[in-house]
């Protein structure tokens, strides 16, 4: 209850600095409308949001588990094999090294304006974080634990699932923390390259025709469902992380 009572209290002051900044400068509407304005067209417009939130949050959450899979499956490759090391390394460097939104462009010309061009950019927009947190925890296993499993004569895969897994998965949750909140960014960043549908098509479109509190209102919609969709990984994980070990 604490958190939801912070949430609320910051958000009330956000408020309050938005409407004083307006009040203080008196900067016109088609600039920075007022948040009653805004709150007004979200309401006004719900069913206009909602259909393209819709449409974004469905390649958020195609993305994220599907990035999510890929970064478990590759750490674990990582720390298994150093030629999977050596391959996969450069990559992802590579893949933090070259801005999203050369990309962009790329992934649309090769897949169209439809769902996949975006929910591949949120794939690797969150694939370095999961992958990274999880190989590090991975690495960071109590050597104590390998060396009693090696002389009970445990394999190197029955090594990885039943001791570095269980004991790597904090690292995972984090990066997992971590994707919940750059997924939307991934899939926000495809859509305005092209797309003729979600939340970032229809702020492009929104600021193209002057209708600045629709654009305001997207990008409420789009910061509220991602600190839902945080909030519920996060639950996820604290949920998961507090099982009761089976002896």
């Amino acid at each position: 209850m604490t958190g939801w009572r912070a949430g609320i209290a910051a958000t009330c002051l956000v408020l309050v600095l938005w409407q004083t900044v307006i009040w203080t400068t008196g900067v016109a509407r088609f600039i920075l409308p007022p948040p009653v304005s805004v709150a007004q067209t979200i309401w006004e417009s719900r069913a206009l949001l909602a259909e393209h939130a819709v449409i974004t949050m469905a390649e958020v959450l195609i993305g994220l588990v599907l990035g999510a899979a890929f970064g478990f499956m590759s750490a674990i490759g990582l720390v298994a094999s150093p030629t999977v090391r050596a391959l996969v390394r450069p990559i992802l460097v590579f893949s933090q090294a070259v801005p999203v939104f050369a990309l962009a462009p790329i992934l649309t010309l090769w897949l169209g304006f439809g769902l996949w061009s975006k929910i591949t950019m949120t794939i690797i927009i969150i694939y370095f974080p999961v992958t990274s947190s999880f190989f590090d925890a991975l690495m960071r296993t109590n050597r104590d634990w390998i060396g009693l499993a090696k002389v009970m004569g445990a394999s190197p895969a029955r090594i990885m699932w039943y001791i570095r897994v269980p004991a790597a998965m904090p690292g995972f949750a984090s990066g997992l923390r971590l994707a919940a909140v750059y997924a939307p960014i991934g899939a926000i960043i495809g859509e305005w390259v092209g797309a003729s549908k979600g939340l970032g098509y229809l702020m492009l479109l929104a600021n193209g025709r002057a209708k600045t509190d629709l654009m305001f209102a997207a990008l409420i919609v789009l910061a509220v469902l991602t600190i839902l969709l945080h909030s519920a990984v996060n639950r996820l994980c604290e949920k998961t992380m507090d099982r009761p070990e089976v002896s």
